[in-house]
């Protein structure tokens, strides 16, 4: 492990529609939606989704801009995979893979993929064995 001062402060994805993104990202994801000019950022305790779409660009800009659907994004789940499983088909998410087993940064997990609206792969992991 490094001892320099570093840490994951955001990430950063494109949405194609400000009000479908809020509601997904309120309703299924659990994030607080924090509104900034001309859009919102999410927010789960001090972790934060900033978004980039209509009327809300950042400079500089990624090389290759990133496009509404192209992001993919893993969400660690407190409990177990079947209560998000029972979570997501509650919401209407319908599940594209898993429960998988899946390596991430708290080590080995079980994982469940879905989409948000705009098409970006979302995961949920837990690491309740």
């Amino acid at each position: 492990m490094s001892d320099l001062p570093v840490a994951l402060d955001h990430c950063v994805i494109h949405v194609a529609d400000w009000e479908v993104a809020k509601d997904f990202y309120t309703r299924v994801m659990g994030a607080e939606a924090v509104p900034v000019q001309d859009g919102y950022v999410f927010r789960w305790g001090d972790q934060q989704l900033n978004c980039h779409g209509p009327n809300k660009f950042a400079e500089p800009k990624a090389r290759i801009p990133v496009e509404p659907g192209n992001s993919d994004l893993c969400f660690a789940w407190q409990g177990p995979i079947s209560d998000a499983v029972a979570h997501l088909k509650a919401q209407d998410i319908d599940i594209e893979l898993g429960p998988v087993e899946r390596f991430g940064g708290q080590g080995p997990g079980t994982s469940i993929y879905f989409r948000d609206p705009d098409g970006s792969l979302m995961e949920f992991i837990s690491y309740d064995s």
